[in-house]
């Protein structure tokens, strides 16, 4: 069996449990190499999931931000995360706006 480092890797990694494919790794400096299709999908994922940033997302994917905000809308994907610190946040800014 070959080992090698991902950083040394020129392309996707496999990474295998008991001799079955388990997980793809992929070096984000070598996504130049992907088909357009699969940065996509992969960006919208690793979005989705909260596994990187927007802007991050949009450099995966390859497309403009507006593009790639109307990919993750036209698949379902919340562009904003609500967390417990939203409801606070909005009646902040509702009485800021009322007075």
């Amino acid at each position: 069996m070959h080992t090698t480092s991902v950083r040394e890797s020129q392309g996707p990694v496999v990474v295998l449990k008991d001799d079955q494919s388990d997980a793809l790794l992929v070096n984000f400096d070598a996504l130049e190499s992907l088909a357009a299709g699969v940065r996509e999908a992969l960006a919208a994922d690793l979005y989705r999931d909260r596994c990187v940033s927007l802007g991050k997302a949009v450099e995966v994917s390859g497309m403009s931000t507006s593009a790639f905000l109307e990919h993750i809308g036209s698949l379902g994907v919340e562009v904003a995360q609500l967390d417990e610190t939203t409801a606070g946040e909005t009646q902040d800014v509702s009485r800021w706006l009322s007075s």
